[in-house]
């Protein structure tokens, strides 16, 4: 039987992510809560405006390959 609840991380964020956007100081600014908040408000964002579409798309992507492979054998 398939554990229907067991939880799979998506992605993590870390202060390397920043230095495309922000200078290093502005980065040494951040302390790990202020990390926290930003991960928090990512996964939140992410949730309300594509994860649902994203999920659905990729899942039957996965699928069709499954798919395929099945009937290659």
């Amino acid at each position: 039987m398939v554990d229907m609840d067991k939880a799979f991380s998506i992605t993590s964020v870390c202060r390397e992510d920043l230095t495309e956007k922000f200078s290093q100081e502005q980065i040494e600014k951040l302390d790990d809560f202020d990390m926290e908040r930003l991960a928090s408000k990512l996964a939140d964002t992410y949730i309300e405006n594509s994860f649902w579409i994203d999920l659905e798309i990729l899942a039957k992507d996965i699928l069709e390959e499954k798919e395929e492979q099945v009937t290659r054998t």
